[in-house]
């Protein structure tokens, strides 16, 4: 990793972005004002940039998303054909800014109208009994997947159900919510997809459900029902940054999920997933609660790149994922991860380091709930390292590899081969995190 320096000639991107504010000199030197900082109070949200050194996505030129749009691309938006509609508007990769102002229904039509699964489904000859009644293990057996009329009559409403919510962000866009409406976006997935410079500010993603799960025989030993739709999903995306926001399976918990075949039938899939050599990412004061796979970095152990930064985010009610790691150099910092159950979700584990990944985990903090055990906070395959140092478990600093280590037959390495550079911010104590992120994490505390 190469630092960048407080002191230095701003990317040609940034220099043309921070012209406009009258935050930099037409020689193209300055600094990035304190105003600027992810935690910063009073401050032009749809117009901040992220700070120098805050995490991988400061790295090279740096992330500005829409920072330098001019008015006919600033857009407040209140519904999803608004907001698709501005994401569309003018040539591909032109600076945008979309203000998010209080919540938008992604399951709707074009003229507003709440659509339900069986909408969807119309026309498409799928039903939910059929569907189990085709597919019944007893009867179709486990050893070959779903397919026939009924599989495809189900990838038909899904399919449909994904040109509703899967809501496409192109290069150098600003997505902010407006401060004081509660905003954000419930059942929607926004696709950063083989685009850079993106920003992803100050809004809450509640109950990203697929209507659709598909059933897989061979997933495990008994078999599982999968999902699609991530809250956020990033594939082939770099300089990104996801800040202040907050997700969510609220109000439909994953408890009130039914059981068939003997299996839940999971609605949810990730919360934010980056995957497919997405690289540059910085995940910043966000809050995760009430998910079970919540974060996935890398789809494959043969992914490429991802070198992501999670700084001051919260984890409660997570099940696993926070994250799942495969193949990047990931650096945890300062983040408080809550191991208590809440509604219905119970802790597995929180990091996974598999696929040879490189993390280093610095002064985070876990709140270990009566029932759990140190030795259950990182999980393995054998092959990823986690390189940590001032961690802290209900207050008392502790190595939680030797205490994974001795507990388990994988072993997680401890030995990495980069050193972090960009980590602005980082608190030397995680002592204060449970307290302090309370206050700074999530949507609808920026102002």
């Amino acid at each position: 990793m190469t630092p960048s320096s407080h002191r230095r000639r701003l990317p040609a991107r940034r220099r043309v972005a921070l012209l406009g504010t009258g935050l930099v000199t037409a020689a193209g030197l300055g600094f990035l004002p304190f105003a600027m900082r992810a935690d910063a109070g009073a401050v032009d949200l749809a117009h901040a940039g992220l700070a120098a050194k805050d995490g991988w996505a400061s790295s090279g030129s740096g992330t500005t998303g829409g920072q330098a749009a001019d008015k006919a691309h600033d857009i407040t938006v209140t519904t999803r054909a608004e907001l698709v509609k501005a994401l569309r508007a003018g040539p591909s990769g032109a600076p945008r800014i979309i203000r998010v102002r209080g919540r938008i229904n992604a399951n709707t039509d074009d003229q507003g109208r709440p659509l339900t699964c069986a909408d969807y489904a119309k026309g498409t000859g799928y039903s939910l009994a059929a569907y189990l009644k085709a597919y019944d293990p007893s009867v179709w057996g486990r050893s070959k997947q779903p397919s026939g009329a009924q599989e495809s009559a189900r990838a038909a409403a899904q399919a449909r159900q994904a040109e509703r919510v899967g809501i496409a962000v192109p290069s150098n866009t600003t997505i902010v919510g407006v401060p004081g409406t509660d905003a954000g976006i419930n059942g929607g997935s926004l696709l950063v997809q083989k685009v850079d410079n993106v920003i992803i500010r100050n809004l809450t993603f509640a109950d990203t459900r697929d209507c659709f799960p598909q059933w897989d025989p061979k997933d495990g030993s008994e078999g599982n029902w999968n999902s699609n739709y991530d809250a956020v999903t990033l594939r082939g995306a770099t300089h990104v940054w996801a800040d202040h926001n907050s997700f969510t399976d609220s109000p439909h918990f994953d408890a009130s999920n039914p059981r068939y075949y003997g299996r839940e039938y999971q609605v949810h899939d990730g919360a934010l997933d980056i995957t497919n050599a997405s690289d540059l990412v910085t995940v910043s004061y966000n809050r995760f609660t009430d998910h079970d796979k919540t974060m996935l970095i890398g789809s494959s152990d043969k992914d490429t790149k991802l070198r992501v930064t999670l700084h001051h985010n919260v984890f409660q009610g997570i099940v696993q994922r926070a994250p799942l790691a495969r193949v990047g150099q990931v650096h945890l910092y300062n983040n408080h991860f809550d191991t208590t159950a809440r509604n219905g979700y119970a802790h597995s584990y929180s990091v996974n380091a598999r696929a040879g990944v490189q993390i280093v985990g610095q002064n985070n903090f876990w709140t270990l709930a009566s029932g759990r055990k140190a030795s259950q906070l990182l999980s393995g395959d054998g092959t990823g390292a986690f390189a940590g140092s001032g961690n802290m478990v209900n207050g008392a600093v502790t190595d939680l590899v030797a205490v994974h280590n001795a507990a388990n037959s994988k072993k997680i390495k401890t030995a990495v081969a980069w050193k972090p550079a960009l980590s602005a911010g980082l608190e030397s104590s995680a002592a204060n995190l449970p307290a302090s992120l309370a206050a700074r994490a999530g949507s609808g505390v920026l102002k």
